[in-house]
């Protein structure tokens, strides 16, 4: 098991938000307020009566305010890609990590079925946190490895987006306007000027400083994607009720 930071106010956070959710059960016609807050979110109807297991984490990290770590999905494959590509994907569980099950017993992100919260592990057996199981309760279920394809670590997208480095954009005639100066001006004063601009662009980027000018990566899905992702998937990703076990 992997050792998690003291410091991982993610997990807490995320955590002490989906407890108190616990015993929630959907209503008639598989309708549940995680679809109903998705489906306004994306302004795609379909959702609010789709399969709810990652909207209900989507709807947690957002109450919680670490949808940037966590992310914002209806599709679990896509959902796990997401943190792949953050460099968030492991096959080591701790608590507070997304866990993705494949019911067919698969080990491919293509096959995954289903997510969870780990909240903790203890003797071999992985305690976790999942909406729409047993078909339509928000409980507890205590699970082995057999069927689970790999873990998502909202800490590790994280550090992922704090190393990251900047993209400082620096305007072009900061720099030109020493070799062209403009008539009446002081060329001293000019490389004075482009010597602090550069230096105060050095120190944004050694002490992590973000600026919104500056070019940062993020894990929210701003509402242009999430609309350009629903609509694709309306025709390829059509969430539907999968056979789950206890």
């Amino acid at each position: 098991m992997l050792e998690r930071s003291q410091d991982d106010t993610i997990t807490q956070d995320l955590l002490a938000v989906v407890t108190r959710e616990l015993g929630y059960r959907e209503k008639a016609g598989q309708h549940t307020k995680f679809g109903a807050w998705y489906a306004d979110l994306t302004k795609d109807p379909q959702y609010r009566n789709a399969p709810w297991c990652d909207m209900f984490i989507a709807w947690a990290a957002d109450k919680a305010g670490v949808t940037d770590y966590v992310g914002e999905f209806a599709w679990t494959p896509s959902h796990a890609r997401w943190f792949e590509q953050h460099d968030a994907w492991t096959d080591q569980p701790e608590p507070g990590a997304l866990v993705f099950f494949d019911w067919a017993g698969g080990n491919g992100i293509p096959g995954i079925d289903h997510v969870g919260i780990v909240e903790k592990v203890e003797n071999g057996k992985i305690h976790t946190i999942e909406a729409n199981v047993d078909k339509v309760w928000l409980k507890r279920k205590v699970r082995d490895e057999s069927k689970i394809v790999g873990y998502g670590l909202p800490r590790k997208v994280r550090e992922t987006l704090t190393t990251s480095p900047t993209t400082v954009e620096l305007r072009p005639d900061a720099v030109t306007a020493v070799a062209n100066p403009s008539p009446g001006l002081d060329p001293t004063a000019a490389v004075a000027t482009t010597v602090l601009a550069l230096a105060l662009a050095a120190s944004l980027v050694a002490t992590g400083i973000h600026v919104r000018r500056f070019a940062v990566s993020t894990g929210r899905h701003r509402r242009k994607a999430r609309a350009a992702a629903a609509a694709d998937t309306q025709i390829t990703e059509t969430p539907r009720r999968r056979a789950l076990t206890p």
